[in-house]
């Protein structure tokens, strides 16, 4: 089996750091796109979008992590995340996040596309539904 070479990887928000360690691989939604990160990626600076973080360990444990947009910063041998807010699967309310999503869709009902408020709504809902996501895939990795 060939080995993979890890990378460090440090996700942190304004509350403290969420994940610092070793890691085979990482994705991540950048402005661009999906992003699939591995030891010796280019250098990339770039934003990111709310939804997941997925990364496998140099243990190979999958983990999940919620960001609520930031900075990705790459380098061939560290990858920085700036997370305007991150949170683990255990730490998302699910019931708050099923309310916001139905708020949100409440919302966009009320507003037409061009709208501000409909924007603002359009990305508490995106926000929400990412935050549902990581829930789900950590209770099917708990199966």
């Amino acid at each position: 089996m060939e080995d993979v070479i890890t990378f460090h990887l440090d996700v942190v928000s304004g509350v403290g750091s969420l994940y610092s360690g070793r890691v085979k691989t990482m994705r991540i939604t950048g402005s661009e796109g999906e992003l699939g990160i591995r030891h010796g990626h280019a250098p990339l600076l770039t934003t990111i979008k709310a939804g997941l973080v997925s990364l496998v360990t140099a243990e190979d444990k999958e983990d999940q992590i919620y960001l609520a947009g930031g900075v990705l910063e790459v380098q061939p041998d560290t990858v920085m995340v700036l997370a305007d807010t991150a949170l683990r699967a255990d730490d998302i309310d699910e019931a708050k996040a099923q309310e916001a999503m139905r708020a949100a869709k409440n919302a966009l009902a009320h507003y037409s596309s061009g709208d501000k408020d409909y924007a603002q709504a359009f990305a508490r809902l995106a926000e929400a539904m990412a935050q549902l996501k990581v829930v789900e895939l950590a209770r099917s990795r708990r199966k």
